[in-house]
């Protein structure tokens, strides 16, 4: 799924517009896209779990909205009436954990069963560390078993809440935002530019916390090849699949920053559009960093079958070498972060706001 913007970005730079109208027009926007994607996407929620939904466009189109409201809700949060922007976040960030569930777990499904696939592959020029091997058949099917029913259950937990009250409410929300949004006393009366130094603080925050990261530790390319192909380079040992609870906290504690990261640049990212001035390579660093989460809970989700009572070693051995690569992955997003970032960074320590708006 594709994080790009369903709206034109709303140029903040003429001095004719008013802070407030700049907001407006963006949320305003943003809730049509909700209000047109919602009944679409509710729609396809009543198909059964796995299946193709109805209309997958939609279901993008709403979280994309949700995301965007959201984050300008958070990052130019002195501009609105601040409990109502406080219940909107709090409801938008519940929706979207809501609806982003069932199609993350389908996700997962995909990347670990096509890794495991990858990696038992008997080709003959050049065949998987895992080809032949007794327990890959059995770690398959414990796999697409326990994500199947852990979809299974996010899909029964969305027809529920479907059909809650505080879904209608939310939608009633929404309407009005896209007739009028509550903004904060004196908000209409400024200058767009107003919005500027905001926006350059959200774009601190994301330079200050990828300044934190280790990204030293992630300047080797990545060479996971050599995991799934035994002719080019050897595999790691079975010591690579750390299987135990202690470590899978000390890997969620090494996650985390870049997980910070993830978060902050969305929110520069989002407002940026606010300020019709986008970045093209933040767009692409989200990308890399949605692989990295991705990764990153699919390497949790492989040793957490791992651990699951009575199976046999073998099956945890294999489910040990698929965790091992999906880290492998974590580690080729970071390499790819690290290359692009110290590119973009300069860049964005300097960034002043739009360009002028063009006439015509």
């Amino acid at each position: 799924m594709t994080d790009a913007p369903t709206t034109a970005p709303v140029a903040p730079a003429a001095s004719s517009t008013s802070a407030g109208e700049v907001l407006a027009g963006y949320l305003t926007a943003q809730a049509g896209v909700f209000l047109r994607a919602l009944p679409q996407a509710v729609g396809e929620a009543g198909s059964r779990p796995g299946a193709l939904p109805a209309s997958a466009a939609a279901a993008d189109d709403l979280l994309r909205a949700v995301r965007r409201v959201g984050g300008a809700l958070h990052t130019f949060a002195a501009a609105f009436e601040p409990a109502w922007a406080r219940e909107s976040r709090a409801e938008l960030r519940w929706l979207l954990n809501l609806l982003a569930s069932e199609p993350a777990y389908q996700r997962r499904s995909a990347r670990l069963l096509a890794a495991l696939d990858s990696l038992a592959d008997p080709g003959p020029d050049a065949p998987g560390m895992l080809a032949g091997h007794a327990g890959a058949p059995k770690a398959r099917a414990l796999l697409d078993r326990q994500l199947t029913l852990a979809r299974t259950r996010a899909h029964t937990t969305v027809l529920q809440e479907l059909r809650s009250a505080r879904l209608h409410a939310l939608a009633d929300r929404m309407t009005l935002l896209a007739g009028e949004v509550p903004l904060a006393e004196g908000c209409a009366g400024e200058s767009a530019e107003a919005l500027l130094p905001q926006a350059a603080a959200a774009l601190g925050a994301l330079a200050e916390a990828a300044e934190l990261l280790p990204l030293q530790r992630s300047a080797v390319p990545y060479g996971g090849e050599g995991l799934h192909r035994l002719g080019s380079g050897g595999a790691p040992g079975a010591g690579a699949a750390r299987t135990g609870a202690d470590s899978e906290a000390v890997l969620a504690a090494d996650d985390e920053p870049w997980l910070r990261v993830r978060i902050l640049l969305k929110r520069a990212r989002y407002a940026l559009e606010v300020c019709g001035s986008p970045v093209a390579g933040l767009d692409e660093l989200d990308r890399v960093l949605g692989r990295h989460r991705e990764a990153s809970d699919a390497a949790v989700t492989a040793a957490t079958a791992a651990r699951t009572p009575r199976i046999t070693p073998a099956t945890a051995y294999v489910l040990g070498v698929v965790h091992a690569d999906q880290r492998l992955e974590v580690e080729a997003a970071r390499y790819a972060f690290g290359l692009q970032w110290p590119v973009l960074a300069p860049g964005l320590g300097h960034w002043e706001g739009p360009p002028a708006p063009r006439k015509g």
